[in-house]
C-alpha cells in the first residue's frame, strides 16, 4: 500500500517536529466542529502536546476552528475519506512523517479515551507502564453513549467545552461479544447492535506504539503486527454519535457514502429511524455513566 495520497499541512511553517517528551495525537474529522472544544480540552488534560488533523473537507467551520489552535497540525487532502483506504493511508502518511519509534494517541474526532487511573495518570506515564508490561498498544472498545429519554431535547452543539457526555450520558451495559480472532480482540454488541441490528466492530487500539513493524493495511481496528493486539483491555474508548440531530447525521453519513460498503450500517439505521415518531434508546440494560471505576466494575477493562 503506498503512501502517495496527497496531504498538505496547513501550519505555517510545516508538520512539527516532536520530542521526546510529547505526546502527539493523530485524528481525522468531518463536520465534528461542535466536538473540538471539548474534545481538545480532554485530550490536552490527559497530556496530550501536539494534536495532528486530517480535515475530510468539512463545510461547518472545523477546519477555521482548528487552524487558530497552537497546539495543532492541520491537514488536508484533495482525496477523500473512503479513498484514502477509509482514512488509513493518511495516517499512516501521518505516522511517516512525525516519526516512528514512538508512542502515539490514534483516535477520531468523537471518540474520547478514559483508562485507570486518568484523572492523575498522565497518557506519558501510562504509555511507560504499557511499555514496562511489555505491551505495546492500549486495547479499547468504543462504548456508544446516548441521552435518556426522547431524543430531540438532547442537544450538543459545542459552544463550550462541556463534554458530551453530559448530554449522552448512558450506555449499554449488558449485551456484547468478546472473541479472539487471527488478527486480534473482536468486540460486538451494544446499542448499534440492539436498537439498529447491525454488527459493527467495536474494539479498537487509540494509543499505540508505532515503529517499522507497524501498519493500518488490514484495518484500524486490527493493526499489524498482529501479535500485540492480544493484550488485556485497559481503556475505554467513549464514542458519541447520537444526539436530537441524530437522524440528519446518519442521513448525511448515508449520503456522503464514505464509510464501508457505502456506508451499509448507516442504511440500516436510517431506515429504521425513518420508521419512528418517537425514538428512545434506552433500555433496560441502559446504565447512567458514572465514571472510570464503574465501567472497570462491570468488566469493560482491568
Amino acid at each position: 500500500m503506498a503512501l502517495d495520497i496527497e496531504m498538505r499541512c496547513e501550519r505555517k511553517g510545516g508538520p512539527s517536529k516532536l520530542s521526546a517528551s510529547d505526546m502527539p495525537l493523530i485524528f481525522l474529522t468531518r463536520n465534528d466542529r461542535r466536538y473540538l472544544p471539548s474534545f481538545l480540552a480532554h485530550y490536552r488534560t490527559l497530556g496530550v502536546t501536539r494534536f495532528i488533523c486530517v480535515d475530510d473537507q468539512s463545510s461547518d467551520g472545523t477546519s477555521e476552528f482548528l487552524a487558530d489552535q497552537p497546539d495543532v497540525d492541520l491537514w488536508t487532502s484533495p482525496v477523500r475519506y473512503k479513498e484514502a483506504r477509509r482514512g488509513r493511508l493518511w495516517r499512516m502518511q501521518l505516522f511517516a512523517t512525525y516519526g516512528k519509534g514512538r508512542w502515539y494517541v490514534n483516535v477520531d474526532s468523537d471518540e474520547y479515551l478514559l483508562f485507570r487511573d486518568c484523572g492523575t495518570l498522565s497518557l506519558k506515564e501510562l504509555a511507560a507502564r504499557l511499555e514496562s508490561n511489555g505491551e505495546w498498544r492500549l486495547a479499547a472498545p468504543m462504548l456508544d453513549m446516548f441521552p435518556a429519554g426522547n431524543m430531540s431535547g438532547a442537544t450538543f452543539d459545542g459552544t463550550s467545552e462541556r463534554m458530551p457526555w453530559e448530554v449522552a450520558d448512558h450506555f449499554d451495559a449488558e449485551g456484547y461479544r468478546l472473541s479472539l480472532g487471527k488478527r486480534g480482540l473482536h468486540l460486538r454488541g451494544g446499542l448499534r447492535h440492539r436498537k439498529f441490528g447491525t454488527a459493527v466492530e467495536l474494539m479498537k487500539y487509540p494509543l499505540v506504539y508505532w515503529d517499522e513493524s507497524c501498519s493500518l493495511v488490514t484495518s484500524i481496528h486490527s493493526p499489524a503486527p498482529f501479535v500485540r493486539n492480544f493484550i488485556p483491555i485497559r481503556g475505554v474508548l467513549l464514542h458519541f454519535k447520537f444526539f436530537s440531530d441524530y437522524r440528519r447525521q446518519i442521513q448525511e453519513t448515508v449520503q456522503d457514502e464514505q464509510h464501508f460498503g457505502n456506508a451499509a450500517a448507516y442504511r440500516e439505521m436510517l431506515e429504521q429511524v425513518e420508521s419512528e415518531t418517537y425514538v428512545t434508546f434506552h433500555d433496560d440494560v441502559s446504565r447512567r455513566f458514572e465514571g472510570v471505576d464503574q465501567l472497570a466494575s462491570l468488566g469493560f477493562m482491568q
